[in-house]
């Protein structure tokens, strides 16, 4: 359906979750109370520390207003010879120097605790990830699915010469409910645990497949059950009937999927990531040649720069300086005037991530669909014998069915076949 094949989340199935899908539930949710807990003891630290910034800049004020009368009592003081007085006015300016301080130690650990929220927790950078014009055209979903993430299978599997795929069009005979399957005989997992990591922590996400199952009467089943088939040719003038006839093997199609993915995310301390650049009448290498000139100095807040790139397929550049800690300020600064040509445009300015895979577990899983033919003899060109074979396992007297695609490879070759998601 294209509404549900456009859309950003996909709902999982109504089947029931499993017992290992429960425990990981379990921990998701204890995940996400233990940083619901993690961010309420930063707030309650950082009001506190707000209050105590407004509580010492009152006091300032009032220390100042008391300095100035202070001075006056000074002045008459020092008229009057009281050195008593003269010893207390100046205790009071101490103070008064000492809670500035105060104030700025404050301010300090304030900035502090806004900067270990933002790097402990990338979930808090979403305001600084680069913008993106997009059209909604999927479905609306709870809540409680945002942190589902649905993969989409896209598999190359190498097929050996004098073999041939089938894939038939029904998993099920007629009368029989049909299971949504993938096309091209990719087969679903049990489930799949996708987690993704980051310095301190690690979050995880279950991903549900729909509802995947074969039938005992399955068309794929029945060829694979009879195994050996002997497929009527095309031979022409021949007349003995044994050369007119090939025997092949029927065995099942099965592919290796991720049971449980594990990627670890990592922002970079020197890298930086620029978008919302301007459309000018400049090359990419003018362009460039101007942000590497504007960032690479001091007063900017920037450094050497190490190398500049463009993303593929984006209007984003990725700018690596050769020092650490130039890539924090300039992120937390957000955005930022560029002097290009005769103007200045706002560049939008956001961290550089980076992920690696750091476990992936694979599991074969059968197809549903799709059968793998063998021994296949190079008697035929390649159109012949891939419409004889076609013939031959279309005919349900054969044990066959409507045959949807059909890919044959000749002896002494080597193919790649794709298997994609059924959407059908």
């Amino acid at each position: 359906m294209d509404s549900e094949e456009n859309s950003f989340v996909r709902l999982p199935s109504n089947e029931a979750p499993q017992d290992d899908g429960s425990e990981n539930l379990e921990r998701l949710r204890d995940d996400i109370e233990w940083y619901k807990e993690l961010y309420r003891i930063l707030e309650q630290d950082r009001a506190k520390l707000q209050i105590a910034k407004e509580a010492a800049e009152q006091r300032t004020q009032k220390l100042k207003k008391e300095e100035e009368l202070h001075k006056i009592f000074e002045r008459q003081l020092s008229l009057n010879g009281d050195e008593e007085r003269a010893h207390q006015i100046f205790a009071i300016k101490e103070d008064n120097n000492r809670l500035r301080q105060e104030k700025q130690v404050l301010e300090n650990k304030l900035d502090e605790l806004k900067k270990r929220v933002l790097w402990n927790n990338p979930m808090m950078m979403l305001s600084s990830l680069p913008e993106k014009k997009v059209i909604f055209k999927g479905l609306i979903v709870n809540k409680e699915d945002m942190n589902k993430l649905m993969l989409t299978p896209l598999i190359h599997y190498p097929v050996p010469g004098g073999s041939a795929l089938i894939t038939f069009e029904e998993a099920r005979e007629f009368g029989a409910a049909r299971l949504p399957a993938l096309c091209g005989a990719v087969p679903p997992p049990q489930h799949l645990q996708c987690a993704m990591s980051c310095p301190g922590k690690q979050w995880e996400w279950k991903v549900t497949p729909l509802c995947w199952g074969l039938s005992l009467f399955a068309v794929a089943q029945r060829i694979i059950k009879m195994r050996e088939h002997v497929v009527e040719l095309s031979c022409g003038d021949l007349h003995e009937l044994d050369q007119c006839r090939v025997r092949v093997q029927a065995v099942p199609m099965e592919i290796p999927l991720p049971s449980a993915l594990e990627i670890r995310l990592t922002q970079s301390r020197r890298r930086i990531l620029l978008s919302a650049l301007p459309s000018l009448d400049i090359s990419k290498e003018a362009l460039l040649d101007k942000l590497e000139l504007f960032f690479s100095k001091k007063k900017n807040g920037g450094s050497e720069v190490e190398s500049r790139e463009f993303l593929e397929d984006s209007d984003q550049v990725v700018l690596t300086f050769s020092q650490d800690g130039v890539a924090e300020p300039l992120i937390e600064k957000g955005h930022i005037q560029v002097p290009i040509g005769k103007g200045k445009y706002k560049v939008k300015i956001s961290p550089c991530m980076s992920g690696d895979i750091s476990n992936l577990q694979l599991q074969p899983s059968r197809c549903p669909k799709t059968v793998l033919l063998l021994g296949i003899p190079d008697v035929l060109s390649e159109e012949s014998m891939r419409d004889a074979l076609e013939i031959h396992f279309q005919k349900a007297s054969r044990g066959g069915g409507e045959v949807d695609a059909l890919a044959y490879v000749p002896a002494g070759r080597t193919g790649v076949a794709v298997f994609v998601e059924d959407t059908g």
